[in-house]
């Protein structure tokens, strides 16, 4: 006997199982399927949460409240120690810069910064949104928080 005679294991090639070709073939008349009935037909599907005909529980159960997922914002956020290792002395954090420095994906979405890590860098910051505490620490090293938003955006008259 040589080396290179492979063969597969036991088990490992299995035969077709073949439906619906006559009684002697084990999977004659109903082809495994059971006895009449929706499932049994061809095409014959019921969609998830399908309770026979029953009102489906999802549709029992009151819609109740409100909610805001419709118009909530997501911001993309920015901790001071991503700012303060990618920015030099006197330059401007904005959206755009964001983009320059390849912090942020698209100069579309929202920006916001917190306030985790130090700042030692003299920065103005323009951006959506910027945390009490982030404002206060960019104010202490130098900087300044520009008010990026119009008065339409906030709500104000």
């Amino acid at each position: 006997m040589s080396d290179f005679n492979l063969y597969a294991p036991e088990g490992a090639n299995k035969k077709k199982r073949i439906v619906g070709r006559g009684s002697s073939s084990g999977r004659g008349t109903t082809a495994g399927r059971g006895n009449k009935g929706q499932q049994s037909r061809s095409g014959g599907k019921v969609y998830v949460g399908f309770e026979g005909g029953q009102m489906p529980l999802y549709r029992r159960i009151a819609k109740r409240g409100f909610s805001n997922y419709p118009f909530r914002v997501d911001y993309e956020i920015f901790n001071l120690c991503d700012i303060e290792s990618r920015y030099e002395n006197g330059e401007t954090v904005n959206k755009e810069s964001l983009v320059l420095k390849g912090l942020l994906k698209k100069a579309a979405s929202p920006v916001k910064i917190l306030a985790d890590g130090e700042l030692t860098k003299k920065l103005t910051v323009a951006v959506d949104k910027v945390s009490a505490s982030a404002k206060a620490k960019i104010e202490k090293a130098g900087g300044v928080v520009v008010d990026n938003c119009a008065p339409e955006d906030r709500n104000e008259k």
